[in-house]
């Protein structure tokens, strides 16, 4: 610099001046500046990254915690020259700025928002000192907060209630799984019995449908035999029914019992075989007196009468 030959790396840029007066800003390469009527000023323009040391901070519910912080910032390439003119070390303003934002975010939230609430402190404390540092030429690019410790008493009544609570929501988890296990149970017995209801309804449905139609078959086949029946014997005669009355006396005879009664009808059915029978003696050898016994109805007691 004392000879007028500066080298401007390619991370930097160089601000020069005249006789103390801003005269332009240089980019990187090989510059001749005239000692003693110019004079330029270096800057870097890489990301700084500086750990901000740890200190004590006030919640808004009066507990004292330590934190600290990591910042990310750098300086602008369109606006090298503020970094220069407008602060006399952008560094240590950057820090101190940086303290100054935190112990204000902190102090307006309470000890449980600031243990939970990590990205929304960062977020808060990147965006206000972004504000004031774009005065200087410097983009405050990111803040991460590395540590949150609260003092010892407030550790361990945090460490009791963590422990509280994972209790209480192991109770929690398990008395559901026990109503859900009932609830599935009585559910399986629900359906067990409406599909057992719903089987036994369908037998008795199909069993009544087959009686129903066996007695419609039945009654079809009944009403089949009688048709027929009055069909065969609508052709049968006076005499083959005689006849038939006939084999029905014959049987009568045969039986153990001791007395009969009969239609006044059968006299009726008997006369054309008897009126036969007047006939054929009358053709034999003149006319008989015998009659046959023509009343009302005959009975015997006792004994079998012909």
């Amino acid at each position: 610099m004392a000879a007028g030959i500066v080298v401007v790396q390619q991370y930097q840029r160089m601000v020069v001046q005249r006789f103390g007066t801003y005269v332009g800003t240089r980019g990187p390469g090989l510059r001749i500046l005239i000692p003693f009527l110019y004079h330029g000023t270096k800057v870097d323009l890489r990301e700084r990254v500086t750990r901000v040391p740890t200190q004590k901070y006030i919640t808004a519910d009066n507990v004292v915690v330590d934190m600290d912080f990591v910042i990310y910032y750098r300086v602008m390439d369109d606006q090298v020259d503020r970094a220069v003119l407008e602060v006399q070390n952008f560094e240590a303003a950057v820090i101190n700025l940086a303290f100054a934002t935190l112990r204000s975010v902190i102090g307006s939230l309470d000890l449980a928002t600031t243990l939970s609430e990590r990205e929304r402190i960062r977020d808060d404390v990147q965006i206000r000192m972004d504000e004031v540092t774009s005065r200087w030429g410097v983009k405050v690019s990111q803040v991460e907060i590395n540590e949150v410790d609260p003092p010892p008493g407030v550790k361990a009544a945090m460490e009791r209630q963590k422990s509280a609570d994972a209790i209480r929501t192991a109770e929690i988890t398990e008395s559901e799984g026990q109503r859900q296990a009932a609830i599935n149970l009585a559910e399986g017995e629900r359906q067990s019995a409406i599909l057992k209801a719903q089987g036994q309804r369908e037998s008795e449905i199909l069993q009544a449908e087959g009686d129903q139609q066996a007695q419609v078959l039945r009654a079809e086949g009944f009403s089949t035999a009688l048709e027929r029946i009055f069909s065969v014997a609508s052709t049968v005669d006076g005499r083959t029914m005689s006849l038939q009355y006939f084999e029905t006396l014959k049987s009568l005879g045969s039986s153990p019992s001791t007395k009969f009664i009969f239609p006044m009808e059968f006299t009726s059915m008997l006369s054309p075989f008897l009126g036969m029978g007047g006939m054929n003696q009358q053709d034999g050898g003149g006319n008989s007196n015998n009659r046959p016994n023509t009343g009302n109805g005959a009975s015997g007691d006792g004994e079998n009468r012909n």
